[in-house]
């Protein structure tokens, strides 16, 4: 992200935050501070990687025997059960220009993203049209998807596949309960959360028209011709789309820290951060965002771009990667105890849980690859995640627990993880 000569010196370290640069850079930071004996909370283990590399493979050639591995995004949830629903609603939609499916697609992947955060164990959703049950992940996605396409997010009766700022700012906690099946049996972690972040996300759009607004009313799928205009012939960078997704939207996050006047969103403090200017002390992961930017570029691409530098993102600091390294003893625990009580997001444990699990999966993406035999340029972090790493730790995690809970709890507002 560019510096602007009128930003103040804070300002511009906040702005250095915002980016996979610096999620990466810090994030090994921390990994090397735990090989060093000097993080408080966990130990690391690199004698235990190749190992958890092969886990990693077994669940890539059960998955994709064919090692045909799409990238890890929203889509593949939306695809829960073999049911290609995205594929009925482009089939069907009568959108005139590959600009306005791609408009469309933000809307839903955008709004079904900010969802995504845990929805705890007792939560399910039942699908009408197909009488399946989905829970986690794969539920919420067909949840927010049914809501998309029945116009819930709309305000233009004859246009039901779309999202618009002035509905997401007066959707109700009851309104999404009621899409998601939330009732007394039926909890949903977070509800109140999840709503306000719509909410907050409907305001930024429609006070900011001129980005969200360019071509359309006010939407989020608005960011498609922000992010369409960064492209250099038809490529477009990996990073550019984060970057616009946490220049535009930083605002929606609930208050946490600001530096300079800036939200650094999913940002927190450790105190083996070193850097030179104020943000010495701060290390960001911005993991809905990331996982957002992954969830963009198919839109991209169905619109005519290629989406180049893939590997400019890093992995996700969520329950499943971050289980899968401390199941498979690559990282453990100080304080056994640790995992008998729950944690909040802010927490110094949490914050190095996160860290070293970014900084491992890039340590892990090689193995992984020369177990496959794969160069880098073809098998980018993207496929290891989809693969790959995130399965393997939702599949651990159900051999050494039945309820396929994560090895640590944490405290969620339902925008985190």
């Amino acid at each position: 992200m560019t510096d602007q000569p009128d930003l103040s010196p804070d300002a511009k370290a906040a702005r250095s935050l915002l980016s996979a640069a610096a999620v990466r850079e810090r994030s090994h930071q921390l990994l090397q501070a735990g090989l060093e004996g000097r993080l408080q909370h966990f130990t690391v283990d690199l004698a235990r990687l190749d190992a958890c590399a092969d886990e990693v493979v077994t669940t890539i050639r059960q998955a994709y025997p064919s090692l045909d591995i799409p990238f890890h995004a929203r889509w593949r949830h939306f695809a829960a059960g073999g049911h290609e629903r995205w594929g009925a609603v482009m089939h069907g939609a009568a959108w005139e220009t590959a600009a306005d499916m791609a408009r469309s697609a933000f809307d839903l992947a955008i709004v079904s993203v900010l969802l995504d955060a845990g929805a705890g164990a007792q939560w399910r959703y039942e699908e009408g049209r197909t009488g399946e049950t989905y829970i986690r992940s794969e539920g919420l996605a067909v949840a927010s998807f049914d809501m998309f396409v029945s116009g819930a997010f709309s305000s233009r009766p004859e246009d039901p596949f779309r999202v618009d700022a002035d509905v997401l700012m007066t959707l109700t906690p009851e309104d999404l309960a009621e899409g998601f099946q939330v009732s007394a049996d039926n909890p949903l972690v977070g509800l109140e959360g999840r709503a306000a972040l719509l909410n907050r996300l409907g305001r930024v759009v429609a006070t900011n028209p001129d980005i969200f607004g360019q071509v359309d009313d006010s939407r989020p799928g608005g960011l498609f011709d922000v992010i369409a205009a960064t492209a250099e012939g038809e490529r477009i960078k990996a990073t550019a789309i984060l970057e616009a997704l946490l220049a535009h939207l930083g605002p929606i996050w609930p208050g946490r820290i600001t530096l300079g006047g800036v939200d650094l969103g999913d940002t927190w403090r450790h105190p083996l951060v070193e850097a030179q200017d104020a943000t010495k002390g701060l290390i960001p992961f911005h993991k809905l965002s990331q996982w957002l930017s992954y969830s963009l570029i198919e839109p991209l691409e169905w619109a005519g771009f290629t989406v180049v530098e893939i590997d400019g993102l890093t992995g996700l600091p969520e329950y499943r990667n971050g289980g899968l390294f401390l199941d498979s003893g690559v990282i453990a625990l100080k304080d056994p105890s640790d995992a008998s009580r729950a944690h909040a997001v802010d927490s110094q444990l949490v914050v190095e849980w996160r860290a070293l699990t970014v900084a491992l999966l890039d340590r892990i993406a090689e193995p992984i690859r020369a177990k496959l035999g794969f160069a880098a340029a073809d098998f980018p972090l993207a496929k290891a995640l989809e693969g790959g790493t995130w399965a393997t730790g939702r599949r651990l995690a159900k051999e050494k627990r039945g309820d396929g809970s994560p090895p640590l709890s944490v405290i969620s507002d339902g925008t985190v993880f």
